[in-house]
């Protein structure tokens, strides 16, 4: 039983306290892990299922890259190559449990990409990690490339151009599960999203990544103290590898197909724009980056052919105008109403938000200067 402690400062609002219960972390996760698993039985169609799956994959690997950019202050230009090497061992792991092969539960899979991401993380890692800053992009850059070459090279392992295709429904159904209809895949990937988010923020809590923050901050001063910043930059390059590598498992069971696209310059500079649209500073902000990038490239593209212009000028604006993300616009709000003076911008928000209302097609004579935008 959790007891409530009033605490009030002599010139600060009265605050609470819950011991020996965190309430509020409770009540987050939770709110967090009921959204994830009760949003596919919420909505029914196979397209929202869809769209929200893919809104998983993308909040695991946006995180897992915040944990190179945000907490280490490691630009990298290369990070899909360890979601879709995890991807493609995933799916082989797929088609040899299919075959009688390998016995591995499908709902296992996703750890054999997540190995495979840290496997790989591990070796290129070891040697990216050496530098820092813009050697460090640029030798990302030049893995992700030639791994991409490698993809059109190595058919046996990547299916060449038209990838490799699995069947995620393994064996006879247990307890009424066989991962065919969509909704059970939408499950399955929520409930690997909250575990990866929980242990994400966890070690981001820890003191390593702790010491991943001061080595972002101030790598000569984590030297002088005994530490090295090579091997903590490669442990969360690892980290980051293995979360890397569980997304493109997911991805592997959502599309029963993984291509050589997944490991292309695109897909890692999506990536990086997601993240930081999404805000690196918090880290919920990569959260909102991977709804972002399904909404972004998914919902948008059906709308508009120009949907990249738009997420450009959208770039564009947040780096000029709020350099922290969406993340930083909601605790600036947060911070606005914990002072009381959120109600003076309400007139403004409330302009932003008709400006944001679609006007109403015209019928009349003047229809045909209407744009579909």
């Amino acid at each position: 039983m959790s007891e409530a402690h009033r605490v009030a400062g002599p010139a600060s609002a009265p605050s609470f306290h819950f011991r020996p219960w965190n309430v509020g972390r409770w009540a987050v996760w939770g709110g967090y892990g009921l959204a994830l698993l009760g949003a596919p039985l919420v909505a029914t169609s196979s397209l929202a299922q869809t769209l929200i799956s893919q809104a998983g994959i993308a909040i695991i690997v946006c995180l897992s890259y915040n944990l190179l950019l945000g907490e280490g202050g490691m630009l990298s230009f290369g990070h899909a190559v360890y979601s879709g090497l995890g991807g493609f061992v995933a799916i082989h792991v797929l088609n040899l449990a299919a075959a009688g092969t390998l016995h591995w539960p499908v709902s296992l899979v996703p750890l054999a990409g997540g190995l495979a991401g840290l496997g790989f993380a591990a070796l290129l890692g070891f040697v990216t990690t050496r530098q820092r800053a813009t050697a460090f992009a640029m030798i990302t850059l030049g893995i992700g490339e030639l791994v991409w070459s490698m993809a059109l090279m190595l058919p046996g392992f990547f299916g060449g151009e038209g990838g490799v295709t699995g069947d995620r429904v393994v064996g006879p159904p247990v307890l009424g599960v066989s991962f065919g209809p969509q909704v059970q895949v939408s499950l399955l990937i929520g409930a690997w999203c909250w575990a990866c988010t929980a242990a994400m923020f966890a070690f981001t809590r820890t003191p390593l990544g702790r010491l991943l923050n001061a080595v972002r901050d101030n790598p000569e001063r984590v030297a002088f103290i005994g530490f090295s910043p090579q091997r903590v930059r490669w442990i969360a390059f690892m980290a980051a590898g293995f979360f890397a590598g569980v997304a493109g498992g997911l991805a592997a069971l959502n599309f029963e197909i993984v291509t050589a696209e997944v490991v292309g310059a695109p897909r890692s500079g999506a990536y990086l724009l997601f993240t930081f649209l999404g805000g690196t500073a918090a880290f919920f902000g990569p959260i909102i980056g991977g709804v972002l990038m399904v909404l972004g490239t998914v919902v948008l593209a059906q709308l508009t052919k120009a949907w990249p212009l738009y997420l450009g000028i959208a770039f564009l604006v947040m780096v000029m105008a709020a350099p922290g993300g969406l993340a930083s616009l909601a605790l600036a709000n947060l911070r606005l109403a914990a002072h009381g003076r959120l109600r003076a911008f309400a007139p403004l928000y409330a302009a932003l938000a008709s400006s944001a209302t679609p006007a109403k097609r015209s019928t009349g004579p003047s229809a045909w200067f209407s744009c579909r935008w």
